[in-house]
């Protein structure tokens, strides 16, 4: 039976700071049963903090190298965070990553992509608040920032990715409000904001997909809450949307951090159980 799970874990071949092994012994001595792998990707394309193309290999055959070497202790898979890039790549188990053959894929939305460039919702606050004030004010003025502009930018780009992709987790479904939190650009409060949010539920519902709650920006500082938000998590509930629970570690210390928040916020919008890819249910 599955106590302890974790499917959205990054390693030293991405951005994360420990190894895949590492992971696993840290993972064993926490009580965990279950562990996912999944390291940031853009395949076939890379960023310095994706998986370098050269290394998807790699990183593939230590996973299932450390599967079968730990196999008597704990259940690992093999799985990626995929980014979706409009026009350049999409989270699709039959598509690119077909040839790897996942045990699961998250889908998630980091990149904002504009007709003269691009930049990351979740980068330093400085440069978050450099990129919103090229994109989103007039003539460099903070104080003009479009913030209803900027929002559906991001979830726009999620529910394009919910419709065109073939995933099993969203990640960080409501990762843009982690800056905000030193810039407010933005009010959660405002009716655009929670229209925007709604539509997206819709669409999480239709894909069929998990929802993580994250608990990856209390472990590093960024946020203290997890995402999604509570207005987010009962939308989820009201149109059947299961969840799991993701630390979207970065090293083997945080492989936990918060789980007992992100259940308690699960458990506040009504949810009992906890879901993950290949059928696996967690009590509450």
């Amino acid at each position: 039976m599955i106590k302890k799970a974790n499917f959205h874990t990054h390693t030293n071949f991405c951005d994360g700071h420990s190894t895949a092994e590492e992971m696993v012994l840290s993972a064993i001595e926490k009580g965990f049963n279950l562990l996912g792998f999944s390291s940031h990707c853009m395949y076939p394309f890379a960023s310095s903090w994706h998986i370098p193309v050269k290394n998807v290999e790699a990183y593939c055959e230590e996973i299932r190298r450390l599967k079968d070497l730990y196999k008597e202790k704990i259940d690992i898979k093999l799985g990626f965070e995929a980014d979706y890039l409009p026009a350049f790549t999409c989270p699709d188990k039959n598509a690119d990553y077909k040839k790897f053959q996942p045990d699961f894929l998250i889908g998630s939305v980091h990149y904002i992509v504009k007709e003269d460039g691009n930049f990351s919702v979740d980068d330093s606050a400085d440069n978050v608040r450099a990129e919103l004030t090229r994109f989103y004010t007039k003539g460099g003025d903070w104080k003009s920032i479009d913030s209803r502009a900027y929002v559906h930018d991001y979830f726009e780009a999620e529910r394009l990715m919910l419709e065109k992709g073939n995933f099993d987790i969203i990640g960080h479904a409501d990762l843009i409000r982690m800056r905000n939190t030193v810039l407010h650009y933005m009010d959660e409060k405002e009716s655009y904001y929670k229209e925007e949010v709604k539509l997206t539920a819709d669409a999480i519902a239709r894909a069929g997909v998990i929802a993580e709650i994250n608990t990856g920006a209390i472990a590093r500082g960024n946020m203290d809450d997890v995402y999604p938000s509570s207005y987010f998590l009962n939308l989820l509930y009201e149109r059947g949307v299961p969840v799991c629970i993701n630390s979207d570690a970065h090293d083997a210390k945080n492989l936990d951090a918060a789980f007992d928040r992100a259940a308690e916020a699960a458990k506040k919008a009504s949810y009992k159980e906890l879901n993950y890819p290949g059928g696996i249910v967690v009590r509450l």
